[in-house]
């Protein structure tokens, strides 16, 4: 039987700023070497996450200087971020790109991959038959766990907090933390805030989550179904509210109005990590690593579009080892066959033959649905 050529993979250093991390491990590219996969790593690609050229080269890639070369060679680019602007001038047909693409939230990026007929398949929109996301999953653990934390640090009132300890000391009342979403984002958020002595409440409308969580923290997490009303409530009284919902592929809802962000506590810090889905609280804008809060009717926000970047060497690991499976299906098999044999990454492709390909998609960015089984035959 014939086997098709391997695609070479390329792996360009990531430009959004303050992204530290890489798309790849030299563990992953070695394991793409022992089947047979070629691999073109941009110089420098992985120092934010501590690895180095020598690396990469030991387990059998090839650096190059240019990320033009990266782009211009590789039959598959492999990302962790969006492509950014002025990456848009290396799309072309042929080619395709996986990785973190976020399209209701960067539409742009949306309307580049389909005016160069270009394919942009996403880790976030990969998903399993019983609904879970296997490559949104470990940066979704990663997000939800630094939430806490980030939260304490902007309590302090050195940093423009209310001066409030997560978890308060004898004879004080601790934080009161508030997640909305009981996904793998907020599950880790809530775990780390309740892990840190806080008081916690979990607002979810699926009742099983709940009920999960529930059995397995045997009350130390305060579960409550989500709605209108209780969502007002709790938020007025938070001194930190996390937001962790997703709509996989689309934009997140926005749970927490103005009028709500108005009631909250002076000095109360909001973290919406649903921020590259849009966000779930509607005084949200995206910021960045480099500037990462501001200050609105009081409360200070962090909206950070990559926060997983803060801790690129944990991240970049957690990622390629849910990731490398896929990428070694897409190298080996092609993009067409891949796709055939991969109910789950057939999912991940937004962007095809000029057409936006997932439902969800294209309903974000309002263009109709395109066939992805017509172009994939």
């Amino acid at each position: 039987m014939h086997r098709p050529t391997p695609l070479l993979v390329g792996v360009p250093a990531e430009t959004k700023v303050d992204e530290f991390r890489v798309a790849l491990t030299p563990d992953g590219v070695r394991e793409l070497a022992s089947q047979g996969v070629p691999v073109l790593v941009e110089a420098g690609a992985g120092a934010g996450s501590s690895l180095t050229d020598d690396d990469y080269t030991r387990a059998g890639a090839e650096v190059v200087k240019d990320a033009a070369e990266v782009w211009g060679r590789a039959d598959l680019i492999c990302k962790v971020k969006e492509p950014q602007l002025h990456e848009f001038e290396h799309f072309r047909p042929d080619l395709t790109v996986f990785t973190f693409l976020h399209l209701a939230a960067y539409p742009e990026v949306g309307d580049a991959l389909v005016e160069r007929g270009m394919t942009g398949i996403a880790y976030e929109t990969v998903q399993l038959e019983d609904g879970s996301l296997p490559l949104l999953a470990p940066m979704s653990e990663v997000a939800g766990r630094m939430a806490a934390q980030i939260g304490a640090h902007y309590l302090e009132r050195h940093n423009g907090g209310r001066g409030v300890l997560l978890g308060g000391a004898p004879g004080v009342q601790p934080a009161r933390v508030v997640v909305l979403g009981a996904g793998n984002v907020g599950l880790n958020a809530a775990w780390m805030a309740a892990g840190l002595e806080a008081e916690v409440n979990l607002l979810d409308k699926n009742v099983d989550r709940l009920r999960h969580v529930d059995q397995i923290q045997m009350g130390r997490i305060t579960t409550l179904a989500s709605n209108r009303g209780t969502v007002e409530r709790v938020v007025a009284g938070a001194d930190l509210v996390i937001g962790a919902v997703l709509v996989p592929g689309g934009r997140a809802p926005v749970l927490v109005t103005e009028d709500m962000v108005r009631t909250m506590k002076p000095g109360a810090v909001v973290v919406d990590i649903a921020i590259d889905q849009g966000g779930c609280v509607e005084t949200s804008h995206e910021t960045t690593h480099e500037d990462p809060v501001y200050v609105r009717h009081g409360v200070l926000h962090y909206a950070v579009g990559n926060m997983p970047g803060a801790v690129p060497n944990t991240s970049t690991y957690a990622l390629t080892n849910v990731t490398l499976p896929y990428i070694a299906e897409l190298a080996r098999l092609g993009v067409r066959e891949a796709v055939r044999a991969d109910e789950a990454l057939a999912l991940g492709v937004n962007t095809a033959g000029g057409q936006v390909v997932n439902l969800a998609v294209a309903d974000a960015l309002g263009r109709p649905a395109g066939d992805l089984g017509a172009l994939v035959g």
